[in-house]
Order: C-alpha cells, then sequence, then structure tokens
C-alpha cells in the first residue's frame, strides 16, 4: 500500500512553517493518541501522523521529501529532530520513551525496537533512563565543478568538545563526585501534576532551579574543565564527498557532532556549496551547458572542432548552415547523477561570433555578398 503524502497526512500546505506542523501533530496527536482513542484504526493514524511529523519537522529530511518523495524516508525517525517527548508531556501524557514502549511492546512498530537500543537516533536508552543526544555541528564546503564529477576525499580539522581526561567527564576535581541532587532526587526536573478535572490531569515538567536539570551537584569542579566534563580539542576527520552532489545538499556523518551531557554525541552535518564555473553552467539532470561562439562563416560553411568538457576536449561537427542558437549534445558528459551510476550529457550551444573591428577590404566583401543574398532572395519571392 503507498504512503500517503506527508503534507495531506497533517492537513498543512506545502509552505507550512515549522511551527504550523507543530501545531498540526500536537492536535492530531491529542486526537489519535493510544491512551485517549481506543477504536478500530486509531493506532495507525498514530503512527501515520507520527511518521510525518518526524520527516516534516527536521529540516533536512524535510528537503530531501519534498525533492524526491518517500524515496529515502524509510528511516524517517533517525536522527529526527522532532521533538516529541515535550509534545506528548505537553499535552498531559507519558514521554516519547514511555508512549512508543507502550504502543509497540518495546519492539518497535516502525522497524525494531530492541530493550536498551535507539533505532530511531534520539539519544534514548529503552532499556533504562532517558539519554539525549548532543548538538549537531554545521561544516561548510566549497567543490568545483570537476570535483561534483569526480568526488573528493579530505582530511579536515575540527574543533569538538570531548570527554574531559581529567576528571573522566565527570565535571568534578579528581578524587571527589558529583553528589545527587536532593531536591530532584537526581532526576534533572520537577513534576507538576494539575487535576483540571474529573476525567483530564496535566502534567508539567520544569527543570530543577537547584542543579539547573543536570541531576547532580559538582561541590569542587575541575580545575581542567571548570565543571562541565568536556574539554575543547581538535579532531581529523576523513572526509568523503561523493560524486554528484548538488548545491546545498546537506550530508550527514553521524556521532562526529558534539556529546550531550550523557555522552551520545549529535552528528556532523556537511553543506556542499559549488562554485561558478568560467565555461559550464549546471542544468537539471546532471546535465551541463556550454556556450560555443563561432563566426558567421563556421556556421554557413561547417566546420569541425574540438570544444572544453570537464573530462578533456572533444571533437564536434559543425553541419552547414547551422542556425545561432542550436543545442548539440556530447552524450555522458555531464555530471554524475547523484545516488545513480548515470551522467548527464553536455549540451552546446551555438552563437554567432559578430566581428566589431572590419578592415576596408573585409567590409568591401561583405557588401558583396549581402547584395547577392538580397538578389537572390528577390528573385525566389518575384517566383512564387
Amino acid at each position: 500500500m503507498s504512503k500517503r503524502d506527508y503534507y495531506e497526512v497533517l492537513g498543512v500546505p506545502r509552505a507550512a512553517s515549522k511551527d504550523d506542523i507543530k501545531t498540526a501533530y500536537r492536535k492530531l496527536a491529542l486526537q489519535y493518541h493510544p491512551d485517549r482513542n481506543k477504536s478500530s484504526g486509531a493506532e495507525e493514524r498514530f503512527k501515520e501522523i507520527s511518521e510525518a511529523y518526524a520527516v516534516l519537522s527536521d529540516d533536512t529530511k524535510r528537503k530531501r521529501y519534498d525533492t524526491y518523495g518517500h524515496v529515502g524516508t524509510e528511516d524517517a525517525f533517525r536522527g529526527s529532530e522532532a521533538n516529541f517527548d515535550e509534545i506528548f508531556k505537553d499535552i498531559g501524557f507519558g514521554g516519547f520513551r514511555d508512549i512508543f514502549e507502550q504502543v509497540f511492546g518495546g519492539r518497535g512498530g516502525f522497524g525494531g525496537m530492541g530493550g536498551g537500543s535507539d533505532p530511531f537516533g534520539f539519544g534514548f536508552n529503552f532499556g533504562g533512563t532517558a539519554r539525549r543526544k548532543g548538538r549537531d555541528v554545521l561544516y561548510d564546503v566549497e567543490l568545483s565543478l570537476e570535483e561534483v564529477l569526480k568526488g573528493r576525499k579530505d582530511e579536515i580539522e575540527l574543533p569538538k568538545l570531548e570527554k574531559c581526561g581529567t576528571c573522566n567527564g565527570s565535571g568534578a576535581s579528581p578524587g571527589t563526585k558529583p553528589r545527587k541532587c536532593s531536591v530532584c532526587n537526581g532526576q534533572g526536573q520537577m513534576r507538576r501534576v494539575y487535576n483540571q478535572n474529573r476525567f483530564s490531569t496535566f502534567v508539567s515538567l520544569e527543570p530543577c532551579q537547584t542543579c539547573r536539570g543536570q541531576g547532580e551537584i559538582i561541590d569542587k569542579p575541575c580545575s581542567v574543565c571548570g565543571g562541565s566534563g568536556k574539554v575543547r580539542k581538535n579532531k581529523k576527520l576523513k572526509l568523503e564527498i561523493p560524486s554528484g552532489v548538488e548545491d546545498g545538499m546537506t550530508l550527514q556523518l553521524r556521532g562526529e557532532g558534539e556529546p550531550s551531557e550523557s555522552g551520545v554525541a549529535g552528528d556532523l552535518l556537511i553543506r556542499v556549496h559549488i562554485k561558478p564555473h568560467s565555461q559550464f553552467e549546471r542544468l537539471e539532470d546532471g546535465h551541463l551547458l556550454h556556450n560555443l561562439d563561432l563566426h558567421f562563416t563556421d556556421l554557413a560553411l561547417g566546420t569541425e572542432l574540438r570544444v572544453p568538457t570537464l573530462e578533456g576536449n572533444e571533437k564536434v561537427k559543425i553541419p552547414a548552415g547551422t542556425q545561432p542558437n542550436t543545442i548539440l549534445r556530447i552524450k555522458g558528459k555531464g555530471l554524475p547523477r547523484y545516488g545513480s551510476y548515470s551522467k548527464g550529457d553536455e549540451l552546446v550551444r551555438v552563437n554567432v561570433k559578430v566581428p566589431t573591428a572590419l578592415n576596408e577590404a573585409q567590409k568591401s566583401l561583405l557588401r558583396d555578398l549581402d547584395k547577392q543574398l538580397k538578389y537572390e532572395a528577390e528573385n525566389i519571392r518575384q517566383h512564387f
């Protein structure tokens, strides 16, 4: 059975903002939440709207979906930025971990959720306490068309936050350790329950002010990391950009971002920029456009010449009588199509190069030619 359009699933237009998408999902999640709706089909509807929200709330996944549709959205929940935990708790139900364990029996209705695993990339340990994912790191890379053709391998150096070796990431001075916050009992948050009426309960979760949401208090901070448990170091990474990438595309290296307090690292997001080329214009579907300026005589009499491609010069035949703006095609000399083994073509657009500094002899020859052409055209007109 084919999937429905994600925008249709949430009932929002394609130009909807992130806030509009979040509002639509909150409304539908409240309507189809398994704790609230026991009717037939509600669970499947809940899965459908959750998958749609996981994709459309994430800028990278949404852009990919807008371009390619459902292709490539099989792992809709993995690495998603969608804040299910916040939404579920705001509307008075359990958090992300609670609801997905409840609905899918600890296995996952979206593709296998084993105990203690984190199939969606949210940084949750389904066998124990919640583990939040760290921040993603954005890295911009600029490529030439030649590098788009062949791909590029680089070794880059990035400043990254890593676990402090002095305190082993605890943030406490060696020989000491953090103590559990007695106010929130180590939870890092305070839970307030409001009974609105006999049928509904509103639950509010707020960060603990005493430990600032950490669940622990450090009495004697580590002198190296200042109590953060992390230090900034330069790390070398091997970066491989595949051929055929497009301008504005974002590639992802999982686990190479900043670590969170619980040690779950975010991702490295590689944003691609393509430099303008002096001889080629990139078109859709891997095609390239090259403008070829020729003299009038070349078009009228025909000629054979070599034109540049990204892989060297290629011989091209210009037939006699070729008209300006004619497009000639060189098969397979464009760029690879991203994610495919096929390549585009190079399109050669023929332009007329008009001389700007003729001497008198040249002008005389052109006047004679002009008279002959006009004489022939007049005879043809009178004949018909």
